[in-house]
């Protein structure tokens, strides 16, 4: 399944987790991406990501036409080191607003290829974005 979304990883607990960032055309993803990978998260895919399972597990990865690449409004298409794959852990839904985003919710999930996987809403603007994501991975994706 191809999905139109972007990948991040991060390593807890010495294995690397991922996360899968969805919400509509121009919402912020790569922004969102981007921001993260200066903070320690790693490129798996921007823009397009082949989820899959294997061994069990859900997994994520670049098309190979543009894999090591990121959108850079206003820059243009970059390279960028990337991860060849990361397993899915999370998935995080970029919202229009900060105020759509709220204060305290419910735990959700979503269903992937028959995966459960946590849904953690965001604005992908907001500068602690990244180290949200980073804590939602600690505590509601670092499942192995």
């Amino acid at each position: 399944m191809i999905l139109h979304a972007g990948l991040i990883a991060v390593q807890v607990a010495g294995a690397w987790r991922g996360a899968l960032i969805q919400g509509p055309s121009g919402s912020g993803k790569s922004d969102l991406a981007l921001r993260a990978l200066d903070c320690g998260f790693r490129l798996v895919a921007d823009d397009r990501v082949v989820v899959f399972v294997s061994a069990g597990r859900l997994f994520g990865r670049a098309p190979p036409s543009i894999h090591g690449l990121i959108e850079v409004r206003g820059l243009g298409v970059v390279r960028e080191a990337a991860l060849g794959l990361a397993p899915i852990t999370l998935s995080v839904r970029c919202k229009p607003a900060p105020d759509a985003v709220e204060r305290l919710p419910e735990l959700s999930s979503e269903r992937l290829l028959g995966h459960v996987v946590p849904v953690f809403e965001v604005w992908p603007l907001e500068h602690t974005a990244p180290a949200k994501i980073r804590r939602a991975i600690e505590h509601l994706g670092a499942r192995p």
